[in-house]
Parts: structure tokens; sequence; C-alpha cells
């Protein structure tokens, strides 16, 4: 290599360039010489605004963008809001842990629309009855856990509620309604950041609308260009309008399972293992994938022992298994959807949170002689839900507890079902997930066994067990 051409690998730093700035000096070198830091030494703000009107904005060019990158703190916000600013697929997050922290007593939201009235009394009623539950569920629940699992000899009762707190936390969370504040960091490039606030401005609760204005303005701050034009999106507003209107003509159906697989191909195996062969060779697809579909049962799993029988525990599969689509319907409790919807590589159409699915009833909240409490504040949550219905169902989502199912229509390759099932089938994953990720990999199993044998999974533990062993009530 000459000398004048020898690599270099550096960082532009955030401290010393600004979002925007960055964004340029990466976009320049498209049709530039120099080195990313002698463009960037070029370069003042204005310079880099004027560059963003022009190509980002005026032209279209918006991977441009994508080279300015932000970080957010967002503090007390309802969980139903965050369930919006999670919705962003390119973007990253990391939230307040309903199963490792314990809510306040008064920590939850009140939303304008409901201030002034009947209508606020009855959710503030709901709110304080739901959090006065949840409050005095914890010593009873924690006593059961403390049996089961003692404090050691020399441990501290601090390190020992930090050992047992998940496991009684995990109960009482049920309680929890979709009000309740939380606080979410969010990482994502500008891009994607001005879809999220216009998907926020278009939201029909008014929380999220003032959430959006709010990231809009202290966004603009770092790419004051970028997220300019930021707008409510009336197709959003238009289409969400029109199809809640057709969709009231459908009943509510509660599934009969927690999951139904409703379309895959049946050929799925064979198309990845002729992705596989495809790759490294030179003959087309359909050529590859007629000899797959001749080869017999031995050679196939010759096949898929190469492609997925050297896995390590870390190891990510190769994209080959993305050629395999699984949609499922799936019925689960509302915190163990909070779960699910993080995997948004999959797609994910959510129902409108409501209280007419039924709810779960953890084994813990019986075992600590608590079932008639928890049941009382679920019945009344349900009560005051069907009371706010009719006047506005946004808003009546927010009284909805974490106990309560969740109706959610998923489509994910063979990789993401690799991901989702290997994380949240882990003995360290919530009881409520782990079902489903248990379940979710009996019936990729059951239609692709020959690809589905590789799934790495605890030993031993089976979906019907957890189930049993967690809930009295589904």
């Amino acid at each position: 290599m000459p000398e004048n051409f020898k690599r270099e690998i550096y960082l532009l730093r955030p401290d010393e360039l600004n979002p925007e700035t960055i964004a340029v000096a990466f976009a320049k070198t498209s049709r530039s010489p120099l080195s990313f830091r002698e463009i960037a030494a070029e370069l003042t703000d204005e310079k880099s605004a004027e560059f963003h009107e022009r190509w980002v904005v005026g032209y279209g060019h918006a991977s441009v963008a994508e080279h300015a990158v932000l970080h957010l703190a967002l503090e007390n916000v309802s969980r139903l809001a965050i369930e919006c600013i999670e919705s962003n697929r390119l973007a990253s997050y990391t939230e307040k842990s309903t199963r490792y922290q314990k809510w306040d007593r008064q920590g939850y939201y009140i939303p304008p629309e409901v201030q002034d009235g009947s209508i606020e009394k009855i959710y503030r009623q709901t709110c304080d009855l739901l959090f006065d539950t949840y409050m005095q569920s914890i010593a009873p629940v924690k006593d059961v856990v403390a049996s089961a699992h003692p404090r050691a000899e020399g441990e501290s009762e601090e390190r020992w509620d930090g050992r047992i707190r998940s496991r009684y936390i995990d109960a009482c969370r049920f309680l929890l309604p979709a009000a309740s504040l939380a606080n979410v960091g969010m990482t994502a490039n500008a891009r994607v950041l001005e879809h999220a606030i216009r998907k926020m401005l278009s939201h029909p609760l008014r929380e999220v609308q003032e959430i959006g204005e709010r990231v809009k303005e202290v966004a603009q701050v770092e790419i004051p260009t970028l997220v300019k034009y930021a707008d409510r999106v009336p197709y959003l507003e238009n289409i969400s309008a029109d199809f809640s209107a057709r969709a009231a003509a459908f009943p509510v159906e509660p599934m009969a399972g927690m999951l139904e697989l409703v379309d895959y191909d049946p050929e799925a195996e064979l198309r990845i293992l002729a992705a596989a062969l495809f790759s490294p060779g030179g003959a087309s697809f359909a050529t590859v994938m007629k000899t797959v579909r001749e080869m017999d049962g031995d050679r196939l799993k010759e096949l898929a022992e190469v492609l997925l029988g050297r896995l390590d525990r870390f190891d990510a599969p190769v994209r080959e298994l993305e050629h395999a689509y699984y949609t499922f319907d799936a019925t689960l409790d509302q915190g163990a959807y909070f779960e699910l919807k993080r995997h948004r590589m999959m797609t994910q159409t959510p129902q409108r949170l409501r209280a007419d699915l039924g709810y779960a009833v953890p084994r813990l909240i019986v075992d600590a002689d608590f079932e008639t409490s928890y049941r009382k504040a679920m019945e009344q949550a349900a009560d005051a839900f069907s009371q706010l219905e009719a006047w506005n169902p946004h808003v009546a989502a927010y009284l909805v507890p974490n106990g309560f199912n969740r109706r959610v229509l998923m489509t994910m390759n063979l990789r993401e079902v690799y991901h989702f099932c290997e994380l949240r089938a882990d003995k360290n994953a919530h009881f409520s997930i782990r079902r489903i990720a248990l379940r979710m990999a009996e019936m990729i199993r059951e239609v692709h066994p020959l690809l589905g044998a590789y799934l790495r999974l605890p030993q031993g533990t089976d979906w019907r067990e957890i189930e049993a062993e967690h809930f009295t009530q589904v």
C-alpha cells in the first residue's frame, strides 16, 4: 500500500463537531478527495445548515441525516406514551424497568383530556386504587418469595432484597396501569427522529403530541435543519380514524390459546438452504432451489448441520435465515407486550390496549392470600375503562393494568425467531414472555423441524410448566 494511502480509522467527536456538521462531513466524501478531518475543518454550522437545506430537504437525500445522532432523555412520560416513542425500528431505547424498581404512590400521569369533571374523578379513583393495591401487594408477596429464597448467612438486607426483588415485583407489577410514569433513553439518527416526531405529532393522545413538540424543540438545538420541517401527518391521522371506524363492526374475540401460527412458507427450510448454496456459487436461484428440492432427507440434514450446527452461544445465525417468514396472532398480558415491543426487527401490529380480553392472575398473588384485593382492583379498572371507552378509547387505555391481555399480530423471519426465542426463553426473562417464546419455538419446530432443531433453548423447560408454575389464570 502506498504511503499516501495509509489506512486510518478515527472518530469525528460530537464534543468537537455538532451532529449536522458530522453528517455533512460524511456526506461530502462521495464527491471530495479530502480526508474526513479536512472536510470537517472547512465546515461551519452555517455551511452545514445550508448543505442540509439544499440536499436533505430540497433534494430528498435523507440518508445523509442518518449520520447525525442524538441521545434523548425523556423523563416522567406514561408507559402508554412510550409505546409510540419506542415504535421506531431503527432507534435504540432503555427504559425504567417494572421488574427491578418499585413505583411511587403518585407515579401516574393525568392526561389533559380528563382534567376537570366527572371523567377526572373516575380516572383518579381508578389509578389511586391500582397504585394503593400495588403498594399493599408488595409486602405479602415478598414474604412468600422470601420464604422460598431466605437470606444467606452474612448477606446484607440490601443485597438480599436486590437478589429477590425481581421475583416479587414481577408479580406485583401486573397491577400497574398504562398511566404509570417512567423514564426512557432514546438514541436515534436525525432521519429516524424526524419520522418519530411526525408520528408523535399525529398521535390521538395529547400527551404524545406534547412530547413530540418538546422532542422537536430539544433536537433543533443540535440539528436545527434536519427536523425543522417535522410536522403532523394528516395521512396518519386519517387512516387511523377511518380504519378505527370500520374495525368497530367486528366483535371482540378472545383467542383459545396464547399463540396461533397463521401463515408460513412450507418450503422455507428448502429456500434457506438454497440461499446458502446460492451465495458462494454462480448458478441462478431457480437452479439451486430445484436441486435442493430433489435432495433426500439425509442430504438436507447434512446441509442444515453445516449451516447451523456450529453456532456458539453468542453467535447470530447467518442472514440466509431471513428468507423465511412467519406470522403469529398472539394474546399476551400487557406486561409481556412491553417486552415484546422491544423486538422492532419484527413487524408488529398491536390492537388498541383494552380491558375486555381478560386478565392474568399470578400464582404468587394467590399464594400471598392477596387474590381478592387483586381481582377487585382489576375489575374496577375494567369497569372504569368501559365507562371511558365510549367517550375516548385512547384515553381509557391509560387505566388498563399490565395484567390485562393484549392482542398482537407479528411477522418475523427465522433469524429474528432465533433471537427472540433464545433471549426471551432464558431463565432470567420474565415468566410471561418466557411462555410465549417457548410456545413459539415449539410451533416453529413443528412446521420446520430441520432448522428449528438448532434453536438454543433452556433444557427441560416447557411453556406449560412455566404457565402452571406462575399463573392461576391467563
